[in-house]
């Protein structure tokens, strides 16, 4: 019978293996290269993610990676913008390009039905050739106008999914706003392996383990996963969870105890920890993951003995200075209020630097 690891268990390997069972001293790349990839739909949210989880974290830091190329920005898992090192983008890129697809397909196949889709992906290539930059909604007026009818925003949209490409700083980087540029990424333009879905595999395991193909499935958004997992299965160990699912891992990943301390964190929106399983349970009851992920937007989380215990915002008071506001889901021990206030406070330094005045506002669970 495989061992049967408990939720504290669970979430403990998770939140070491992501890097918030402590802060690291370890540069930019490395850490995003250990939890593999970054969220960065919003272009804050990376370097709060970073924040929590590199000691002396400022934000020049990631800024500096993503000017020099050494970070990339694109669509990737679950088809939403990531921030991965240069060399797991074009690692990668390949494995997710059926989702990406898929997703091309679903969300755009009646708008460009009559559209000739291999001839869009070359024009939109030549367009970008010699290295120019152009947002999304240049090229898709650029792309519509040989093409009666075309809808431009649907035929920029569809080369983000169907051709690799990156979106250069200044995009992505700190409170950079507006139209996505797009730059062409060749090197990501080959056929998906066996050994690229393989090796994307290990490396969720090694960010995210133990977990189950239902798991992988749903952080990465690829489909048939289950046959990749079994070819795997004699390199891999095998353990239960407390409903008796199937999880796997690597063998010589790090499984802490359930009672290794876990400090508070202040997770940002659409955090890896919150999107990375089927079963979300190690991180938050399906009470809370009802109250956090609502549609398609996924609250600021604060983890206290790392589960979910409340979300986070920032607010302005009446001398407009900021506030940074905790609503728990659950009571909180006095120590742990002070945790969090002080984390917070923390927080703010973070955002605001240069503002010496703020505030923590921690409420009370509702009912």
């Amino acid at each position: 019978m495989p061992e049967v690891l408990n939720k504290r268990a669970l979430g403990r390997a998770m939140l070491e293996r992501q890097l918030l069972l402590r802060r690291s001293d370890v540069r930019v790349a490395a850490a995003i290269e250990q939890v593999l990839g970054l969220n960065a739909q919003s272009p804050n949210l990376p370097y709060l993610a970073l924040w929590n989880r590199i000691a002396g974290f400022a934000a020049g830091d990631l800024t500096e990676a993503i000017e020099d190329g050494t970070v990339l920005r694109s669509t990737m898992m679950r088809a939403t913008q990531h921030v991965l090192t240069a060399a797991d983008f074009y690692r990668f890129r390949p494995a997710l390009a059926p989702l990406l697809r898929r997703v091309q397909r679903n969300a755009f196949g009646r708008r460009t039905r009559d559209v000739d889709l291999d001839s869009l992906v070359a024009e939109a290539r030549e367009l970008l050739a010699d290295g120019r930059v152009l947002t999304r909604p240049e090229l898709g007026r650029l792309l519509a106008e040989g093409r009666s009818g075309a809808d431009p925003s649907a035929l920029g949209w569809t080369v983000q999914y169907l051709e690799p490409v990156i979106h250069p700083a200044p995009s992505g980087t700190w409170d950079v706003y507006g139209p996505t540029p797009f730059a062409r990424a060749d090197g990501a333009r080959r056929p998906v392996t066996l050994a690229d879905t393989r090796q994307l595999v290990r490396r969720y395991l090694a960010a995210f383990g133990p977990a189950s193909v239902a798991d992988a499935r749903a952080w990465s958004g690829v489909a048939g996963l289950q046959e990749v997992f079994d070819q795997l299965r004699p390199e891999l160990r095998t353990y239960a969870d407390e409903s008796g699912r199937e999880l796997f891992d690597l063998p010589d990943a790090p499984r802490p105890s359930g009672d290794a301390p876990a400090p508070v964190r202040f997770l940002p929106e659409f955090d890896a920890p919150l999107l990375a399983y089927a079963d979300r349970t190690r991180v938050m009851t399906d009470d809370v993951r009802r109250q956090v992920c609502v549609g398609a937007g996924v609250a600021a989380t604060v983890l206290v003995d790392g589960t979910v215990a409340a979300t986070w915002s920032v607010l302005r008071n009446d001398d407009d200075a900021p506030v940074l506001s905790v609503q728990p889901f659950r009571p909180l021990s006095a120590s742990d209020r002070r945790d969090v206030e002080a984390e917070a406070r923390g927080l703010l330094a973070f955002l605001h630097p240069d503002v010496t005045r703020h505030d923590v506002r921690l409420g009370e669970p509702a009912g």
